[in-house]
Formats: C-alpha cells, sequence, structure tokens
C-alpha cells in the first residue's frame, strides 16, 4: 500500500518538476500513456493499452474527436512507483490531456496523482481498489474497472446460491490494495446469503512458501468441513500459491479474483481443475455479447493475437464515455468534462450500462461472468449482477 506521506511528496515533487506543458498542435489531441511498458505490471497493462490505441485508431478513422485526431504519448513505469511519478510528468511535458496510469492502484497513482495536480483527468487502465479515483486521487481521476469488492460479492452470491457452497476459507494475499478489497467484497457478500467463512490467514505474494498457512488450514477444517477455497491474490505469487494449495491435496473448488483470468500463467498449476474467477469480458471467444468477441477479433487483426485475458476489455468502455463526454462538453478541458461524465447513470456501453457520481468514479454493481479457467483453456459458465451496490464502508473498508 502507497502512504499517504509517500504520495504528498510525489505530489509535492510534481509542483517542482512538472513545468509547463508542450504545446499542442492545433489539430490534435494528446493520451499519454504513464504505464508499465515492462516489469511485472506489463502482463495487466499491455493489453489494455493496446486496446486504447485501438480504441483511438478506429475513432481517428471516424473524424477522430472535436474534428481533431489524436495522439499518443507513452512513458514506461517500468513496473515501479517512483518511476510511475516520472511517467506522468513525462506525459504531461508532452501534452497529454488524458493519463493512463497502471492497471493497479499502488503501481498507477503516483502518476494519476500528476495528473491530478495538473488539472488532468487521469484513467486507471483497470485498477479495482476504489481509492484509483476520487478517494485516492481526486476528482480527476478515474478507473475504466468494477470494484474489487463487487468481484468478492459476486463469487459469494453465486457460489451460494448457484453452487450452494455454505461454507468457506479464505486466504489473503496483503500484498495489493486490490487482494484486500477483493476479500473484503467476499467477507461482506456471503454471510448475507446465509454463507459461513470458517477461517481467515494470510501471506505475501513474495512469500516462497504458504506451508504454515496450509497447515492451519488442515487444522481448522479438520473440526468443521469447507465447500470453497477463497484465494484473493495477483500474479505472480497467486501462481505460486494456487501451486502449492493443490501440490498439498486440497481439492476444494477454489475462487480467486479476475487477475488470475487468462492462460498465460497456467502452466504454473498443470491440471489444474475447479477453479473459478468472475470477469468482466470473456478473451476467449465465448463473451455472451457478439460485440465484444468482434472487439477481441479486431483486436486480433491488428495486433497479431486475441486479448491474454478479460483486463483488455474496461479502458474500451471508459473510452467510450470519456470521448462523447469530450463531444458534449465541446472541450477537452478536465472539469468540464468530468462535470459530463458526473452525471451519467447507467450510461450504455460496449460492456454494459455505467454509473459514475462525484464521489463515485468506479462500477459498485456490474454483471459479472463466472469463468471457469485452468487445463490451458477458460469457458464462461454463467453471469451474475449481485443483489444490490457495495456500501461504502465495504468499498472503503472502513471497517474490520
Amino acid at each position: 500500500m502507497i502512504g499517504s506521506r509517500f504520495l504528498g511528496a510525489v505530489a509535492f515533487g510534481a509542483a517542482l518538476t512538472l513545468g509547463a506543458p508542450a504545446p499542442q498542435a492545433a489539430d490534435e489531441i494528446v493520451l499519454g500513456f504513464a504505464v508499465a511498458d515492462s516489469g511485472m505490471m506489463n502482463a495487466y497493462d499491455s493489453d489494455s493499452k493496446k486496446m486504447a490505441l485501438l480504441w483511438m485508431d478506429e475513432q481517428n478513422a471516424k473524424g477522430g474527436l472535436l474534428g481533431k485526431q489524436m495522439k499518443a504519448v507513452s512513458a514506461d513505469t517500468k513496473s515501479d512507483r517512483v518511476e510511475g511519478a516520472k511517467a506522468g510528468q513525462r506525459v504531461l511535458r508532452d501534452g497529454a490531456v488524458l493519463v493512463f496510469a497502471t492497471c493497479d492502484y499502488d503501481y498507477g497513482a503516483p502518476a494519476a496523482l500528476q495528473a491530478q495536480q495538473a488539472g488532468v483527468i487521469s484513467v486507471f487502465l483497470c485498477a479495482g481498489d476504489p481509492k484509483a479515483g476520487v478517494m485516492g486521487v481526486g476528482p480527476f481521476s478515474f478507473t475504466s474497472s468494477n470494484a474489487a469488492q463487487v468481484e468478492g460479492a459476486t463469487l459469494a452470491e453465486w457460489g451460494a446460491k448457484k453452487k450452494n457452497y455454505k461454507t468457506a476459507y479464505v486466504l489473503l494475499d496483503e500484498s495489493l490494495e486490490y487482494n484486500k478489497s477483493a476479500c473484503a467484497g467476499f467477507d461482506w457478500a456471503f454471510p448475507k446469503v446465509g454463507g459461513e467463512i470458517v477461517g481467515h490467514d494470510v501471506f505475501k505474494g513474495s512469500d516462497p512458501s504458504i506451508a504454515s498457512q496450509i497447515t492451519r488450514f488442515r487444522s481448522i477444517t479438520a473440526e468443521k468441513p469447507v465447500d470453497v477455497f477463497v484465494l484473493c491474490s495477483s500474479m505472480p505469487g497467486a501462481g505460486s500459491a494456487l501451486r502449492q494449495i493443490r501440490g498439498a491435496g486440497i481439492d476444494l473448488p477454489v475462487f480467486g479474483s479476475q487477475s488470475m483470468d487468462g492462460l498465460y500463467w497456467q502452466d504454473a498449476v498443470p491440471g489444474l481443475k475447479d477453479f473459478y474467477v468472475p470477469i468482466q469480458a470473456s478473451s476467449y471467444g465465448d463473451d455472451p455479447r457478439p460485440e465484444v468477441n468482434e472487439l477481441a477479433e479486431r483486436f486480433a487483426a491488428k495486433f497479431g493475437a486475441r486479448p491474454a485475458s478479460q483486463y483488455a476489455f474496461p479502458i474500451w468502455a471508459f473510452m467510450e464515455l470519456w470521448g462523447k463526454a469530450v463531444e458534449k462538453a465541446g472541450t477537452t478541458d478536465a472539469k468540464a468534462v468530468v462535470d459530463v461524465m458526473n452525471t451519467y447513470k447507467d450510461e450504455p456501453t460496449l460492456l454494459g450500462p455505467r454509473t459514475f457520481t462525484p464521489m463515485l468514479h468506479i462500477q459498485d454493481q456490474p454483471l459479472e461472468l463466472i469463468a471457469e479457467v485452468g487445463g490451458g483453456q477458460g469457458k464462461v459458465i454463467d453471469q451474475w449482477r449481485i443483489s444490490e451496490p457495495v456500501p461504502q464502508e465495504v468499498l472503503y473498508r472502513l471497517k474490520k
């Protein structure tokens, strides 16, 4: 977690080093990517960045925005938080009127804070922690994604009502705020639908072994049977933890977060089965919305392969909304555009309706698909919308 002292220092540093942005050509609109072109976060940022570039290309072919063509500028964060702040400063100096930040609050906030300080809109490519927005950065910051709490709550309700799971065990990777938010959603929703969480434990994604956690799991579950194992983690630690869970002979169904969607990591857990993740869109060609599958094909035609996971898609929906707001406002000025976006209530997008308010720039009750992932493949098996929006005290983890 990035501490407020660190973030404040980053913002202060921006005031000293940002300088005046480069002037834009009269006929162009500059969009800046301060994201991970290298390092571990590239697994999440790469396809999402490509999807935003595809949107720009297709929009430019239609005439651009406000009669102007869009131009991309980039700076690599190298999956490093300090480099993230520098990358944000660089794309702002290049004239960016929209700054894309890494697909995670912890790693993307340094760049997003540079945009906020400069009075420019930022969007996290796909961050799921609700602080990726107004509360953690400021009123000009958005994320294209759903709240991670929605993922946990979706699995809780779906598991209880469709799979008849009555007991669960939760293992939390404390490395990222996103992981904590995913577990918070499950912890909130599962008891509401009659489920019982029989035990919690924690680890760090960088831990080489979770043997002690597995031992504690066996001790607790020897007295109370468990229907489903809940793993709130992200790559690369998530793959290692899941491999150890299965290697220990724990063959229970496992719920993961959408950070574990995709095929790229599955060699880490050979023969994986009974593993389920919530996703916003399917990269497997079986999304129930034909237009999503068509978009994946256009992506493949441009970049040579289909998206590796669901993380490519949410930014497309955000760009639809941002572009519409720019046209309605008649300007790329941040305040004018955000004022329009804050009026969106169930605004249609490729991925379904989206809502923003002055206090919430993340989705708190979107439709999720349920994917079964493993054995070198993935497939959509169901879809679910949680019965009520995630309340603020859960979104911001105000209660223990």
